[in-house]
């Protein structure tokens, strides 16, 4: 998907939420059974074909994938080598390898990796028919390694695991190294693949995913009376952060700028968040603060909204705490009502989403929300996008355990 469709389809609110099987599996044994996929994705597609490929995770090829795309938007010449490196390399031409990082958000590791090879070692009754490549490529570090060895990126690299917070925090990472002047551009952002038959076992067995399996289109409803949980989907978030002066320099396109950005945490459960939203609160306090902005100039919140009963509610009363009377006045959308619940992926492409909403000045809607909540009452932009002009904007992750990550976006001009 490139990102004029990833767009549009947000904007009218077009998913690709569906019944998924698991081959093998009798999926009567699971309570969800809906979920949105990446259909008919194929890494060739993005990448020059090579034999090493069959080795990568589909978290790994996703990220490889939008990696390429998001240097190729950026306006850098790859240029492909056939060289030492296995598979061979893309060199960017005129950029020192040692000024550009990689640091990606990454929820669990290759999932369908391990679930495949922890497989054929029950099968085989032993470990002999493990290949070599197995280990080294379920680290969740191999992620970023990968891009990194694929991109000929030579500066600060690793991926970075906040659970539903982690594609925020690997772009907040990134900003932070090139606020120090550590590198000139960072590749930052977050990939998840989880929809395997371990990882869906997992958030049923939490009660945490919706169970509307005769209408999957229906099922992501954010803020909505009747949700019932969340909708898992997969994909990357990719983005090249960049210092402005040297953005400038190279006449680069500009999508948003990075002003600020919070991170807390609830110290409170490692499912729920604190009933209180207070360290949510801080978050978004810390993160206006880092901005030197007021409450006053935030124009838009893109939220985390999950469909969850609890999450939409608490993330709500958070708003509410903060912004006083005028989070009454601020549009709130939920971009997961269209794209699912991407994990690790989740909070770098809604700050994708939040920057086109700067830069195209429409925001997106918050769709299938049919019944309010009396405890869940701002405006959610609710089914259809709104042309408005906003300068400022806050992307919200709220992750598992109590990780709370905030970026505030502003328009470019």
């Amino acid at each position: 998907m490139t990102k004029e469709t990833f767009w549009d389809a947000v904007l009218l609110g077009k998913s690709n939420v569906k019944n998924i099987e698991f081959p093998g599996y009798d999926m009567s044994q699971y309570k969800c059974r809906i979920a949105a996929p990446v259909d008919n994705f194929n890494l060739i597609d993005f990448i020059h074909a090579s034999k090493d490929l069959k080795h990568l995770g589909r978290t790994a090829q996703f990220a490889l994938a939008a990696s390429k795309m998001a240097l190729e938007d950026a306006g850098f010449s790859l240029t492909y080598h056939d060289n030492k490196i296995p598979g061979g390399q893309y060199v960017i031409e005129d950029l020192d390898p040692y000024k550009i990082g990689a640091i990606l958000g990454v929820s669990v590791e290759n999932m369908d990796l391990m679930e495949k090879y922890h497989e054929i070692l029950l099968k085989n009754r032993g470990p002999k028919r493990i290949t070599p490549f197995a280990l080294p490529h379920i680290y969740i570090s191999s992620v970023a390694s990968n891009v990194a060895t694929k991109f000929n990126l030579k500066g600060i690299n690793y991926c970075v695991s906040a659970a539903c917070a982690s594609g925020t925090d690997g772009l907040i990472t990134g900003y932070h190294y090139l606020l120090h002047g550590e590198e000139d551009i960072m590749l930052v952002g977050g990939v998840d693949a989880c929809i395997t038959p371990y990882v869906f076992g997992g958030f049923i067995a939490l009660r945490a995913m919706s169970t509307r399996n005769d209408d999957p289109l229906h099922a992501c409803r954010p803020f909505d009376r009747e949700r019932d949980g969340f909708v898992m989907g997969e994909g990357a978030g990719i983005m090249v952060l960049e210092r402005l002066e040297h953005a400038i320099a190279r006449k680069a396109k500009i999508y948003a700028e990075v002003i600020g950005c919070g991170i807390t945490a609830d110290a409170f459960h490692l499912t729920h968040p604190d009933p209180e939203a207070d360290p949510i609160v801080q978050a978004m306090r810390v993160a206006l603060k880092d901005a030197n902005i007021s409450i006053n100039d935030v124009d838009y919140i893109n939220a985390h909204g999950t469909s969850t009963r609890h999450n939409d509610r608490v993330e709500t009363k958070a708003i509410k705490k903060l912004f006083g009377k005028r989070a009454y006045k601020i549009p709130v959308s939920s971009t997961k009502s269209t794209t699912a619940h991407l994990i690790g992926a989740a909070g770098a492409v809604e700050a994708i989403a939040t920057a086109f909403a700067l830069k195209y000045s429409v925001i997106p809607p918050t769709i299938n929300y049919e019944f309010p909540d009396p405890e869940c009452d701002l405006d959610y932009v609710p089914n259809v996008k709104r042309e408005q002009n906003i300068n400022i904007a806050i992307s919200n992750s709220l992750g598992f355990g109590g990780l709370n990550s905030v970026i505030v976006l502003k328009k470019y001009t």
